[in-house]
């Protein structure tokens, strides 16, 4: 059964927003006493969060389909409807987020380091909130929005100070078993480790991680054996270490063609050009071992290796080595550039940057896209003609028409606003007139005009004062 995943595609969703309220406040003696829709709940977002307790994707590849909560609608008496709940993710630190085209989105490492991988619709506003000193009473509300998803690629590369780099039975597994508290499965046959094994080693005062990488033979860039899915676990690492066999019982391998051939690996796989080497000669308490390893390592010196021998079963050169990488890891620790805080740009919209652009396309549809528009749309009831009017104004009012004039559109030309797979399309009229604009301004409710007797019998009895004294000046008294 399989217990260690470090790729995995991940389907996620964030939650819709809810839809606006259109209500009419009503109460005793005062029937249409003005709106009172509340807005909706914005929908959840869907936060991968790196987690430390947390080593493995297991869990994504066996659900990989997830989905944040939606906003729940408003309701009349301006009560506004609640916000989705965000769904946050535990990943393993080192994920990488990608999209389905290879391009990264994210590279989370560090305790805590957080990501968005769908944000949550925003909640429509409800008639309370659309009315105005012109709009009076809205007998419409603004739908919500939907939230975003799609599929990213989670893959983990491990956080490891150390990687052991190794032909398959060389006795990787069994150095971290002995140099840390870590418990690998250990067997005499080759490629008993199939995921990768991380351990922490304590040399002094230096703290330091250490890890192997299964399965790397001749062609494993290319994908042979196991090396292509796990060479990406030493791309962190801050020092390589090969771990040589002297003691093989392969006739046709020795440990300087191994050593040859798993470094051409390295370079096709690219990128780890500039990280310091260590070779250890493994397994130098079978005596044909330790003979190999007095012939081979003064080759192995004048090539540029620091050259440490070891035996995991008998626990020879242990301290040597450990102390050894301990040094490089600090060094290099040091020499890491210290992370500044993240400054905070704001990047302003230019004062003529309306947001959205206008261009035609080979079927002679003018296309809109833009933020505000193609949000506006999703937020619209085309069956409400009032929505619809109100729509007609907000583009309107952001240049929509004008740029659509400019690019050549007349009426009855094809308009879309939105992309190719989820737009709204219209024949264009330079002048459309909604219908409820023929019943007064857009946006009011002649109902709400309550009629008032009293107010209107004390207005005639003061026009007639009026027209008295204007009798009495120019006749005088009768």
């Amino acid at each position: 059964m399989t217990t260690f995943v470090d790729r995995v595609e991940l389907h996620v969703a964030a939650g819709n927003g809810g839809h606006g309220c259109a209500s009419v406040h009503r109460e005793k003696f005062k029937p249409l006493g003005g709106p009172d829709g509340g807005n909706g709940g914005r929908g959840g977002d869907v936060i991968l969060v790196v987690d430390q307790s947390v080593t493995t994707l297991l869990e994504y590849h066996h659900s990989p389909h997830r989905k944040a909560t939606n906003g729940k609608p408003g309701e009349g008496g301006n009560r506004s409807g609640k916000d989705g709940q965000d769904l946050v993710l535990p990943v393993p630190d080192g994920t990488v987020v990608l999209d389905k085209q290879g391009n990264v989105l994210a590279d989370l490492v560090g305790q805590g380091t957080t990501f968005v991988a769908a944000e949550g619709g925003r909640g429509g506003l409800g008639n309370a909130a659309l009315a105005s000193a012109r709009r009076k009473a809205p007998g419409f509300a603004l739908l919500g929005v939907p939230g975003t998803g799609g599929d990213v690629v989670l893959e983990l590369k491990t956080v490891a100070d150390v990687a052991l780099v190794g032909y398959p039975s060389a006795g990787k597994s069994s150095l971290i078993s002995v140099l840390s508290a870590a418990k690998p499965k250990i067997a005499d046959y080759p490629f008993t480790t199939l995921v990768p094994n991380l351990g922490v080693v304590t040399a002094g005062s230096t703290v330091y991680t250490i890890a192997d990488v299964p399965g790397l033979i001749p062609g494993a860039s290319q994908g042979r054996g196991l090396g292509l899915e796990f060479l990406r676990h030493v791309e962190r690492c801050s020092v390589l270490v090969h771990v040589l066999d002297t003691a093989t019982l392969e006739s046709d391998r020795d440990p300087v063609s191994d050593l040859d051939v798993i470094e051409e690996e390295l370079k096709q796989y690219g990128g780890l050009d500039d990280r310091p080497r260590i070779v250890v000669l493994n397994k130098i308490d079978i005596p044909d071992g330790q003979d190999l390893a007095d012939i081979i390592r003064p080759d192995l010196e004048k090539r540029g290796y620091r050259v440490y021998e070891a035996s995991a079963v008998a626990h020879m050169g242990l301290k040597e080595l450990s102390f050894a990488l301990a040094e490089i890891v600090a060094q290099a620790r040091a020499d890491k550039p210290k992370e500044e805080a993240t400054r905070i740009v704001i990047r302003p919209k230019a004062v003529d940057d309306a947001g959205f652009v206008v261009t035609l396309e080979d079927d002679g549809i003018y296309r809109v896209r833009g933020e505000k528009p193609e949000r506006w749309v999703r937020q619209t009831d085309f069956s409400n003609d009032e929505a619809v009017g109100y729509l007609a104004d907000r583009l309107s009012r952001l240049g929509v028409e004008e740029e659509l004039m400019k690019a050549g559109a007349h009426a009855g030309d094809a308009v879309a606003i939105g992309a190719e797979d989820n737009a709204v399309v219209f024949d264009w009229e330079p002048t459309v007139m909604a219908g409820a604009e023929m019943l007064g301004r857009r946006g009011e409710d002649h109902r709400m005009e309550v009629p008032r007797p009293a107010a209107q019998r004390r207005r005639d009895r003061e026009g007639e004062r009026d027209d008295a004294d204007r009798e009495y000046d120019e006749f005088g008294p009768f």
